[in-house]
């Protein structure tokens, strides 16, 4: 069938058969399909949606376009988490190796941040040494021999994907819901995995910033992904402040040293690590019961097995082999540090997120557009929750800069992000669970 008959069905608002999808991703992948007719078919898309096996469809014939990895020789469940991104959100990092110490397989392949979101890849490569794009032998096995592995995406895998969001991004299609979904799904199933947990932000951090339309995410996602067989739970999470309080690559990854090996760990990035770890093995058919399987996420926790998965982890992807007892010494340093003093006394009333990671991207942390590199080492960090009660002048948090004017430029950003004010009422980290 022509491509162009199959942008002027979707135009119409008609449905597509699964073999008219499959032959549009084939000419993404192999150039059958201009750069015009893609952004065509996407904006069609975006104007009048597609129906759940429409999307399933679209999500199997993107997984289909590269390799998709088969973990059958492993002896437990292979399970992920994604999240729609948010800013402080380093939940991955002490994810991975938790649940791989209670006894799944969780090859998590992330990606690097963008606008005012950060990205796991980035923060990995923080890491000296350590390889973020290994190839397919040593993937699967670390997998297998540590029980996670933390990568980015291969050319190989999904590489349909990769140039139809490139189109999306230029064309401001990359709202469309259905295309959200096959775009994270796809990635997912050629990943291998037997169980997925969505982690679904929302909030003025958070890619999608409307509840609603953040629950209407989750449920496409849940829903295309148990049509294409791939079980899949989706938690909604609060994103109005940062998760961690460190906003940054290098500031992020000791913020998870210190939360897997129980120097310091916060409660709200505490609560959506455990509760994501407990839905994942509840998925993985590793524990039935929600509670039982958050309680032992907390004992692999607590009793320093995930510490120790992690620290084995790094040494396998290059990374130093003392990297848990020496992360200090081996983490890149900022020139300097300067603390953002509050304007006035009361109470963290709200707090702007996005600002704060724009603050970070400001510093050289972070992406305006993909080509832009990364500075490691620059960052918040001692960011005040909402809530907190403040005097006049006391920290807001800690700029980690490279230099004067990039500090006063981040503090600026950051004082803008910050309202003081009457006490607050506590909002819950975790709105929902759909199943």
């Amino acid at each position: 069938m022509l491509i162009a008959e199959i942008i002027r069905k979707k135009r119409d608002g008609q449905t597509l058969h699964t073999d008219e999808i499959a032959e549009m991703v084939q000419g993404i992948s192999d150039g059958g399909a201009s750069d015009a007719q893609i952004a065509a078919f996407a904006m069609a898309v975006l104007l009048n949606g597609m129906d759940r096996n429409e999307a399933a469809a679209l999500t199997m014939a993107m997984r289909d376009s590269g390799d998709v990895f088969d973990w059958a020789h492993l002896p437990g469940p292979v399970v992920d988490k994604h999240s729609t991104g948010g800013v402080g959100d380093n939940v991955s990092l002490m994810l991975a190796p938790i649940v791989a110490a209670c006894g799944a397989y969780v090859p998590m392949i992330s990606g690097r941040g963008l606008g005012h979101t950060g990205g796991t890849l980035d923060k990995m490569e923080a890491i000296p040494g350590y390889v973020a794009t290994p190839d397919n032998d040593l993937f699967s096995n670390v997998v297998a021999e540590i029980g996670c592995a933390i990568i980015g995406q291969t050319t190989h895998l999904a590489p349909a994907d990769k140039r139809f969001y490139g189109i999306r991004d230029v064309t401001a299609t990359v709202e469309s819901i259905p295309l959200i979904t096959a775009s994270i799904l796809s990635k997912k199933l050629a990943a291998g995995l037997g169980s997925l947990v969505m982690d679904v932000k929302f909030g003025n951090g958070a890619f999608m910033a409307d509840f609603d339309k953040a629950r209407e995410l989750a449920l496409s996602i849940t829903g295309v992904a148990q049509t294409a067989g791939l079980p899949c739970h989706a938690l909604l999470t609060d994103m109005n402040q940062p998760l961690a309080d460190a906003a940054g690559n290098a500031v992020e990854v000791t913020n998870a040293v210190e939360f897997l090996t129980g120097t310091r760990r916060e409660g709200r990035l505490t609560e959506v690590v455990i509760a994501l770890c407990g839905e994942m093995l509840v998925t993985a058919g590793i524990e039935n019961d929600r509670n039982r399987a958050r309680d032992l996420a907390l004992s692999a926790l607590e009793d320093g097995r995930a510490a120790e998965r992690f620290g084995k982890m790094v040494a396998a992807l290059g990374g130093p082999a003392d990297f848990m007892e020496n992360h200090a010494a081996h983490l890149p340093q900022a020139a300097l540090q300067r603390a953002v003093p509050a304007p006035d006394a009361g109470f963290v009333r709200a707090i702007e997120t996005r600002n704060v990671g724009l603050a970070v991207v400001e510093l050289g942390g972070g992406r305006r557009v993909s080509s832009d590199s990364v500075n490691p080492a620059v960052g918040l960090t001692a960011l005040l929750p909402v809530g907190a009660e403040v005097a006049k002048g006391d920290p807001l948090a800690l700029v980690h800069a490279d230099s004067e004017d990039a500090a006063d430029q981040a503090q600026a950003t950051l004082l803008a992000a910050y309202e003081i004010g009457a006490q607050p009422e506590a909002q819950a980290v975790l709105r929902e669970i759909i199943e």
